[in-house]
Order: structure tokens, then sequence, then C-alpha cells
């Protein structure tokens, strides 16, 4: 059992939390909470030994393990994925190797009755004692296990870790953190860079071989469905719920009706009592009642309401241009990069108003696909855009397009029109833009930021073909609510790709699967196919066990 106990955090004379007291149980699965700038981040490194509090501590068991995985990494390494990933039996390994070390030194030795060949022999027993107590694993099998649930191929086992890109080398680092079987895991964002069918391995491993786990997470499926927990950071102190997201969220709009409630009767009683007060100062006969008022009033401790939900506000595109009848059209195209094929003979019709998904591990073409409709890359075969279409393009880079020298408000005033314009504001707050913060110059914001008002930009634009691209890695569950409202009612064609399952569902019609260098067409809904996609996948994690 680890026990958070009256944590605080201040910086800069603002107290992000304080007096924050709770016990993470050994099989607790904990969703940590809260809006952007609440101090999840802050806590989880907290309770990880990355950082410390202003005051109060963090009480870990003797010997207990920690395993923490951050949102970024920086890592530098010169080995390959299998032998990196297997580092997560290091100490393992280490004790095999000493024992080793040291029976050949015995045999070596003929000084039989000395103090140092039996401190040997001792070393030996001791380290034999919790070698032999392990479970009996076969390693190499398990961390193929890992790195295949995680996405990496059989090939990808012998590559250097540097050759990949940082969603990848999270995932090294994810198989190393999950071989480990540490008490408690604490993961920060761990689904933005995985894909889906990685996303329900993680589940299923969490669910049935994990030990206790905290999640940061804004995909709300896989919180939901790992998740016996939730803990939420608002206004400087915690609520801890024995309850999933979703009823979570019951639960919390339960407790603002109560606190509301109490709110208006204890400000009726104020008022009532300062009426009193004012009423009878002066006379002698009331003069103990009004300076006890008075004084119980001066005591009294105000009643706060939570944070209000702000998801009210309801935004929608713009009425689409109409296009021809198919504005994609895709036949018999093949790609390949030397002696890699990325997909060969694919062909898909997208027709006017449809809304499809492009699904499938990381590296099978999905972005390729796009980038080949949009004609920025050469194919053998023929993409083609129909009649009058119109193409609004969020690519997984899109951040870096921005302007750096206009402000967000610039940046968002330049592509509204009509009365979307008297709206800006609230739209970016609704993005997490608010106050001062509109007038910040582009350059200034972070990744996520800059990811954020993309999207912002996009939603204002008027077309009739739209390409999304993990469009939410960046974004909370409120603007990815907002957003997802706003692509439902979207009357022009949709092309999304993204790993979020709960973000996918209820969005599309028809699925085109990208697997072993083919584009599979499903005639059936995104919650049909991920449904099914589930139980595959699970079987086949369980064939490799």
């Amino acid at each position: 059992m680890i026990s958070v106990d009256n944590l605080a955090v201040e910086f800069s004379g603002t107290t992000l939390f304080s007096d924050v007291s709770f016990l993470i149980n050994p099989t607790d699965k904990i969703a940590l909470m809260g809006k952007n700038g609440a101090g999840k981040s802050t806590m989880m490194k907290i309770i990880a030994g990355e950082q410390s509090g202003t005051r109060g501590n963090v009480r870990v068991p003797k010997d207990a393990i920690i395993a923490y995985l951050p949102q970024h990494l920086l890592t530098e390494d010169d080995c390959t994925v299998f032998e990196e990933a297997a580092k997560a039996f290091k100490h393992v390994f280490t004790m095999r190797d000493e024992m080793e070390r040291l029976n050949k030194e015995l045999e070596t030795r003929t000084d039989y009755e000395s103090d140092a060949y039996m401190s040997i022999i001792e070393k030996v027993s001791d380290l034999g004692e919790k070698y032999y107590a392990l479970e009996d694993i076969n390693y190499d099998s398990e961390v193929e296990k890992a790195l295949k649930g995680l996405g990496f191929k059989q090939e990808d086992f012998v590559r250097q870790t540097n050759e990949f890109s940082g969603g990848w080398r999270m995932r090294i680092e994810l198989a190393k953190i999950l071989l480990q079987k540490p008490d408690l895991i604490l993961l920060d964002e761990p689904t933005n860079h995985i894909d889906i069918e990685s996303v329900i391995w993680l589940e299923d491993f969490l669910l049935n071989k994990a030990n206790a786990v905290m999640v940061i997470s804004h995909d709300r499926a896989f919180i939901d469905n790992i998740t016996n927990r939730t803990i939420e950071v608002t206004m400087g102190r915690i609520y801890d719920y024995k309850a999933n997201y979703t009823h979570y969220l019951q639960l919390r709009e339960d407790r603002r009706s109560h606190q509301i409630k109490a709110y208006q009767e204890q400000q009726k009683f104020i008022a009532d009592n300062r009426a009193f007060i004012e009423r009878f100062k002066g006379t002698y006969s009331k003069t103990n009642q009004v300076t006890s008022r008075e004084r119980m009033l001066e005591k009294l401790k105000i009643i706060e309401i939570d944070e209000v939900d702000t998801s009210s506000l309801k935004l929608s595109f713009p009425p689409s241009p109409r296009s021809g009848d198919y504005p994609v059209t895709v036949e018999g195209v093949s790609k390949s990069y030397d002696e890699h094929i990325v997909f060969k003979d694919a062909n898909m019709s997208i027709a006017r108003g449809e809304k499809v998904s492009f699904v499938g591990r990381n590296g099978e073409g999905k972005s390729t696909m796009i980038k080949a409709i949009l004609g920025e890359i050469d194919v053998e075969g023929n993409c083609q855009l129909g009649h009058n279409v119109k193409v609004g393009y969020f690519a997984q880079n899109q951040a870096s397009l921005l302007d750096p020298e206009l402000t967000i408000f610039q940046t968002v005033d330049e592509v509204a029109f009509g009365d979307i314009r008297n709206q800006i504001k609230n739209i970016l707050g609704k993005f997490m833009f608010s106050g001062d913060d509109i007038d910040k110059k582009v350059s200034m914001l972070s990744g996520g930021e800059k990811t954020r008002l993309a999207m912002v930009k996009l939603l204002l634009e008027p077309v009739n073909l739209l390409i999304l691209d993990e469009p939410t890695n960046h974004l909370d569950l409120k603007s990815k609510d907002v957003l997802k409202e706003a692509l439902s009612t979207y009357d022009g064609t949709l092309i999304l790709v993204s790993h979020d399952r709960d973000f996918l569902q209820g969005l599309s019609q028809k699925v085109f699967e990208f697997k072993n260098q083919r584009v599979i067409e499903h005639f059936e809904t995104i919650d049909a196919f991920l449904e099914r996609n589930r139980i595959k996948s699970i079987a086949e994690i369980n064939l490799m066990k």
C-alpha cells in the first residue's frame, strides 16, 4: 500500500493543490482526472519520485517498485529494440551473472577454510535463494510478446532503437515498464502514440496482469475500460470516487447539484442574519444577539462550488460547398519505398457526404494513402479528387504550419466569417485559450497549444472534404467532445484517421483497414468493426501465451 500524506505544491505564490491525502491499494486501477493545469502530471511526478512537493510526503513500502511513463521521453541509446526492452530484467540477469562469476571463483580457490571462501559461499547462497525463488520465466518469450503486443514486428527486434520515431521509442519504454511487473504503474497519456490494436493489448495487460495502475488519459474508452476508481484534482483539492470515468461524471454532477443547493441555502442564511443585524443594530435589548450573529458570520466558511463545466458550447462547421458525387476515387494504387511495400493494388471510392475511418497499425500506410489522395507523393495507379472538392486537411504536423507572427485571436479571426466571428472568444475559451492568452503570438505556444489552435482554425473553414490525421492527441476530453459533436453534424465528406476509439465511435459508416500491404473495405460502422477487432486481437494475443 502506497500513501500520499498531506501533499501540497506551491510556486510563485500560487497553490496548485494542498493537504492532499489518499491511499493506493495493491489492485487499484485509478484514473487521475482534472482540467489542464490542475496539477495531475505534477502529482504523478511526485508519486514517481521525479519531483518533490512543497509539503507532505509519499510513503512507499520497502522493495516496492514504481514505474513511470511520462508524456515525453528524451532517451539516447545504441542497442537494438529487443536488447532495450530486455533491460526490464536487468536485475535478474545481474544476479545470474554474479552467481556464475562467484561459482567460477570458488572452482579456482583452494583456501576452503578461510573467511573469504566462506563469505563467497554465503553470497552465492543468498543470491541463489533470491534467483531461484523467482517465477520460472522464459524472458525472451516475454519480451517478444510485449513488443509484438505494442505493434513491433519480428524484424524490428534487431533494429537500433535510434532508428525509430519518438512514438515508437515510447512503446519500447512502455514494454520495459510492463515487463518489470511493478507494484505501481504510472502512465501519463500512454495512448497518444499507439494504435488501436496496441491500446486493446495494453488494456488487457493492465486489467489482467498489472498490479496497481494510475493513469492520466484523454481516451475515454481506455480509462473507462481499465479503471475502477477516479481521483479528480480540482480547485486545489481532490475528490476520490470508487467508480470509472463515466460513473464519476454522474457522481460529479450530483456533487455539484448538492453544492449549489447548499450554497444557495447558506447565502439565504447569511442574508437573513445580515438583515437581522442591520435591523437591530443599536437596539440595546438585541445587542448580544447582534454581536453573536456578527461573530458567527465572520467565522462562517463559505461553501465553494466546483468549477463549472463549460462543455455546453456547441460548434458546427460552415455549410459545405457541393462537390461531385465521388470526392475521392482510388484505383489500383500501390506505394513502396525501395524494397518496402506499403500497400499494393488499393481501391476505394468515397461518396459525397460519407464519413469513413482509416484504421490499422502504425506503419501500415494510412498517412501514406492520405498523401497519395492529396497528390503529395507519387504512386502507381490513379488517385483522383472529384469535381469542386475543397479539402480541409489536419496533418499530424499541422501545428508547424501556423503563422508564428500572428496572435491566437488573429489566427482564428482570419478564417472566421459571418455570425461565428462574434463567438471567437468563446470558441477559443472552449479550447483552453482565455483571458490574455488570446493575445499571445503563435511563436510563444507549446506544441500542444499549437495543435489545439490549428484544430480551432480548421473548425471554421468552409470545406467539403475534411481529412483528419490523428486530430485528438493533444485535446482534452471536453475539447474532443466539442470536435466530435461538430463532426457528427458536418454535411461534407470525412476521412478520419484516429487511434481514439471513443472519438471514432458513431462518426463513420465505412471502414478501410490497412493491414499486410492491403487496404480492405468494410461496409460496417466503426463501432461494429472495433468490437470485432477487439475479439480478434485478444484471441491473437492469447495464442502467443
